[in-house]
């Protein structure tokens, strides 16, 4: 039986297609999910009980995030140094301008 039978719904966003699924589908097709997230870059959405639990992307969109979770942390932390002493009202209405 094909892993869409099992698929909650596929939501597309571009060229990326991101799918949602069981916890207990995810485990019984396990490897098949593998095949789509590296060959056909989709990206799987897992749920346990309805809730959002893992998601499987590919290595590449990984890379990519976590590129941009150092810069974000990087950036974060320039302006904590920056503001550092000055109430966060002073550093909101500075920032806003």
């Amino acid at each position: 039986m094909s892993i869409e039978h099992f698929c909650i719904y596929t939501i597309n966003y571009g060229d990326y297609m991101i799918r949602e699924i069981t916890a207990m589908e995810a485990r019984k097709n396990f490897r098949e999910l593998l095949n789509e997230v590296k060959y056909r870059y989709d990206s799987i959405l897992i749920k346990k009980a309805g809730r959002p639990m893992a998601t499987l992307i590919d290595v590449d969109l990984f890379e990519k995030i976590r590129i941009l979770k150092y810069q974000f942390d990087s950036l974060t932390d320039e302006l904590g140094k920056t503001y550092a002493g000055i109430s966060t009202e002073d550093a909101e209405k500075e920032i806003k301008e």
